[in-house]
């Protein structure tokens, strides 16, 4: 439909006010883990989000970080991550975002990227060009990995964490910078837009990585997602503005 990605822009606006609002003061923790948090507030912008894009279209599904919501049956189905960097947010650290997509018959048509503390937001349609904050983006022209700068994730699993931990060293040794950046799809954001280069990580889920799968292929460059084999809802991705050989650090 015409008005998806303008439904999509005011649930992730309106979400990331929120999250502003309640930068930098007490949160209630609902689950700590080794290396992860659940805060209420990520259930409570989840919650925002879904009442904005329900009530506007109430026969969808949603699909997010903190459970599913709407039509289970329905073809359309929001795929949402309601504060991707709840740990940086957690610790006052002004790098988070909300992350919306929409995937319909189980193709990724539209994504939403919103950073509330820096007021940018990323937005693509499948076919369109990739925009932030409505001027057209591009990936980096950068070939060489010596020139490049690189985003290691390394999950939560020990396995993912000694993968991680693994490329991050082999890719130091060659790349111009490395960073551990802590949110996904603002890492995804910033290779839409020339700022990074790369981003690896051995198990992400797809509400972190969907509207930033199809920005980055919108901008030029290649995502390549390949199911976890022990966990369905879990991805390894390899995400580069398509130039460098990253391939020579995996």
């Amino acid at each position: 439909m015409e008005n998806d990605l303008p439904l999509a822009i005011e649930a992730a606006t309106e979400a990331g006010k929120l999250l502003r609002k309640h930068f930098g003061k007490s949160h209630t923790v609902d689950e700590a883990m080794h290396h992860d948090i659940k805060l209420a507030l990520d259930k409570e912008s989840q919650d925002l989000i879904t009442n904005i894009l329900l009530s506007a279209r109430p026969t969808d599904a949603l699909y997010g970080e903190e459970g599913i919501a709407g039509n289970s049956d329905s073809g359309r189905q929001w795929i949402v991550d309601p504060i991707d960097g709840t740990v940086n947010f957690f610790y006052g650290i002004p790098h988070f975002c909300v992350s919306i997509a929409l995937r319909v018959d189980d193709v990724i048509v539209l994504g939403v990227i919103h950073d509330p503390m820096v007021g940018e937001t990323w937005t693509i349609e499948k076919g369109g060009v990739p925009n932030l904050n409505g001027e057209p983006v591009t990936v980096s022209d950068r070939e060489k990995l010596e020139e490049s700068v690189l985003f290691v994730g390394c999950g939560k699993t020990e396995e993912a964490l000694k993968t991680g931990v693994e490329r991050f060293r082999k890719a130091s040794l060659r790349a111009r910078k490395m960073r551990m950046m802590g949110s996904a799809a603002l890492g995804m954001a910033y290779i839409s837009c020339g700022r990074l280069d790369a981003y690896v990580e051995a198990s992400i889920s797809l509400w972190d990585i969907a509207a930033g799968k199809l920005l980055i292929e919108a901008a030029g460059g290649r995502v390549t997602l390949t199911p976890r084999e022990d966990d369905p809802d879990k991805y390894s991705i390899i995400a580069t503005n398509g130039l460098i050989p990253i391939e020579e650090i995996l």
